[in-house]
């Protein structure tokens, strides 16, 4: 395995904390109220070491919009969001007074829509920063347990190694604590490590 070094997790910490920033702006711009994204905390696991307390997943169902991304290294990205943060985070973006289940039927397109700003600020900041070009689908968004979140992750054989981000959304004095999941292969973790190798030596 081609570890990730302290110095590189500093240096993804720094790419990522750039591409919240430019996703703080967006979701700025469409709930019409600040928000905020914490500056993200980022580790390296093994995907079949996986548990709830790693990814500190302190609920029992999730949003989750997924991700392919494509280029120098691949890697699926997983966005989570407890199941009732994902409704409130749905009604300020809609900017409506909907009762909650009146928003359940927007979920998907607004939860879609967060997910890929969010993702897309990110991977763009690292793609920028890192000079490499990355092509993304298009992100598809459900409603999972804990049991399945885990169990897709250590399912991904092919994708051993995961980047856990977290990161904290605050809308309007909402608090929501998201994760960021990237599930990534070996040779994409080389590829990964290669590149940031290659920024830092350029710094």
């Amino acid at each position: 395995m081609n570890t990730l070094t302290e110095l590189h997790l500093d240096a993804l910490t720094e790419v990522f904390n750039v591409g919240a920033g430019r996703a703080a702006a967006s979701l700025s711009e469409i709930v019409g109220d600040e928000v905020k994204l914490s500056v993200p905390s980022v580790e390296i696991k093994k995907s079949s070491e996986t548990d709830a307390v790693i990814l500190e997943l302190n609920s029992t169902r999730f949003g989750a919009v997924s991700q392919q991304f494509s280029g120098p290294f691949d890697a699926e990205a997983v966005l989570l969001f407890t199941e009732d943060h994902a409704l409130e985070i749905v009604r300020d973006m809609m900017g409506s007074q909907m009762n909650i289940e009146e928003l359940a039927e927007f979920e998907q397109e607004a939860m879609c829509e967060l997910g890929n700003i969010i993702l897309n600020a990110c991977l763009s900041a690292m793609a920028d920063m890192l000079k490499i070009s990355l092509n993304s689908s298009l992100p598809s968004y459900k409603i999972a347990s804990t049991d399945e979140i885990l169990k897709s992750i250590s399912n991904a054989s092919d994708q051993p190694y995961i980047l856990v981000l977290h990161i904290d959304l605050t809308i309007e004095k909402r608090h929501s604590e998201g994760h960021l999941i990237f599930l990534l292969s070996s040779m994409s973790l080389k590829n990964l490590v290669f590149y940031i190798d290659r920024f830092l030596g350029n710094i």
